[in-house]
């Protein structure tokens, strides 16, 4: 009696569950969210998914993904183009439910008529597994190659709730993807713009986006970053060693997967030296932090050589001795703040000063 009293209530529950956890086809969009007025809507789409950052950093792919000999933080196989561009400004992000019975290539082709009314240059298109990676991917999984989408956003990026319209937008199996990228030139600079249209595969717990096409859409429009980090100075370094061995400084800058120092390096560059010049006996080791997104062996590598970037810098640059510097990389092993978010990310994204002697 117990026994199909227990099964009885499990199905009831597993019923209930499904009915929470099944998409609906939305008649407005998500609270909060807005077209952006760079490019429209394809008529009688509805958005989903909706985020804004006021300034972040965002890459475009001018190339199709192609296989590396790294794996990403859900390892899979990662894929990535040989040829993109890398950018900073005010980005969007916008996934959009088409109306029925449209198919992903008519509403990519609206998206590029409104590209050139705009006066905008279409810089790279492909579809199906001519994009590279897998076809069929979206945000979500692992142990397999990664998608067109993941090169964008993979779903624990996501801020839509499991199941939800947004979510099974862009975390569900797709079918038939078009893609395109374009700039489109602003009094301001190029904005960028990143179309990807496709059709959600068949889904138990999506099933009312069942062969609906969705357009997700990326938009990276020029503005200046606000300068609100002060410097801090050296004496300031040497009291914050000297009571706690370290300190995280956030005025040291490089380019996404890059270790070339940025020119606004120099500011924190030179009061490092000061504070080792005041103190001859002084050594510090240099170290490196990123944020989780990537794979494990490869942010520690890049880490590393960021923090050693630093030390020849110091070194060649600023009159620093050599012998009193060493650098080190920790990857993602010592969080400042969660990774879930792109204000966490970026407290992860820093050097370290911690003293040696």
């Amino acid at each position: 009696m117990f026994t199909r009293l227990v099964m009885g209530a499990l199905l009831v529950l597993g019923a209930h569950s499904a009915v929470l956890a099944n998409a609906t086809i939305p008649t407005k969009d998500i609270a909060g969210a807005k077209d952006n007025p760079l490019i429209k809507r394809y008529e009688g789409s509805f958005i989903v998914s909706y985020e804004r950052q006021s300034f972040t950093d965002f890459k475009v792919p001018l190339s199709p993904l192609e296989l590396t000999d790294r794996r990403d933080g859900m390892n899979n196989q990662l894929y990535l183009p040989k040829k993109e561009v890398e950018l900073e400004g005010a980005k969007t992000r916008l996934a959009y439910l088409a109306p029925a019975e449209r198919s992903p290539l008519e509403v990519l082709r609206n998206y590029e008529d409104a590209v050139k009314a705009a006066g905008g240059q279409i810089l790279f298109t492909c579809k199906g597994d001519g994009c590279g990676g897998d076809p069929n991917r979206s945000s979500a999984g692992g142990g397999g190659s990664s998608s067109l989408m993941m090169y964008f956003l993979v779903e624990k990026q996501l801020k839509d709730p499991g199941f939800s319209n947004g979510a099974c937008a862009q975390a569900e199996d797709i079918d038939d993807q078009r893609f395109f990228a374009a700039r489109i030139p602003q009094s301001s600079g190029d904005a960028y713009v990143t179309v990807h249209t496709y059709k959600i595969s068949d889904q138990d717990y999506c099933k009312a986006f069942n062969d609906r096409t969705v357009a997700l859409v990326h938009l990276l429009e020029p503005k200046p970053r606000e300068q609100k980090m002060v410097v801090v100075k050296a004496d300031e370094m040497a009291r914050t060693i000297e009571s706690t061995g370290r300190i995280a400084l956030y005025g040291i800058f490089f380019d996404t997967d890059k270790t070339e120092l940025k020119p606004e390096s120099t500011p924190t560059l030179t009061e490092i030296a000061q504070m080792l010049n005041a103190d001859p006996k002084l050594a510090i080791l240099v170290v490196g932090h990123t944020d989780k997104q990537g794979a494990y062996e490869y942010n520690i590598d890049l880490s590393r050589r960021r923090a050693d970037a630093v030390v020849k810098s110091l070194a060649a640059n600023h009159g620093v001795d050599a012998k009193r510097l060493r650098g080190a990389g920790v990857g993602m092993l010592a969080p400042a703040a969660s990774n879930e978010t792109e204000e966490g990310r970026a407290k992860n994204r820093r050097v370290e000063i911690v003293k040696l002697n």
